[in-house]
């Protein structure tokens, strides 16, 4: 069953609103970010664009509604580092890194001025390019 609008049947007035609403949801679209993956060469071999991501979206939730199975061990609790990323572009709109984060962050393989855990970070304004370091640690894995 599609949600088609039947324009054959419709009153002007109700065609112009439903018109106007397609509008207005395709100029939401347009100014909602998205985000770059680069190519990782498991998760994500060919790199990918992650298109129309609401803000205040989880970059790690973003990552796995679109097929991109990024390790995160401690179910997102903000408790490893197994979903660690390094922001490429777009550093600067996320918000600020929590203590903790930050803390975990120093025990991250691959550590850089721009990585912050995917499962902290959410979408803001601005698109993001990202990367998936090639390791992880997972310390509940590997004792």
């Amino acid at each position: 069953m599609r949600n088609e609008y039947n324009f054959k049947n419709a009153k002007p007035a109700k065609t112009v609103a439903y018109l106007n609403k397609l509008k207005t949801n395709k100029q939401k679209a347009k100014n909602m970010p998205k985000i770059i993956v680069l190519p990782h060469a498991e998760l994500c071999p060919n790199g990918k664009t992650l298109e129309n991501i609401a803000q205040g979206t989880k970059i790690v939730d973003a990552l796995l509604d679109n097929g991109i199975e990024i390790e995160h061990a401690c179910e997102k609790s903000c408790a490893c580092t197994t979903c660690h990323i390094i922001v490429r572009q777009g550093f600067s709109s996320l918000k600020d890194a929590s203590d903790i984060e930050e803390d975990l962050l120093d025990q991250a393989w691959g550590l850089e001025a721009t990585s912050r855990l995917s499962c902290q970070a959410t979408v803001e304004k601005d698109d993001l390019t990202i990367e998936i370091p090639k390791y992880t640690i997972n310390h509940a894995k590997e004792g």
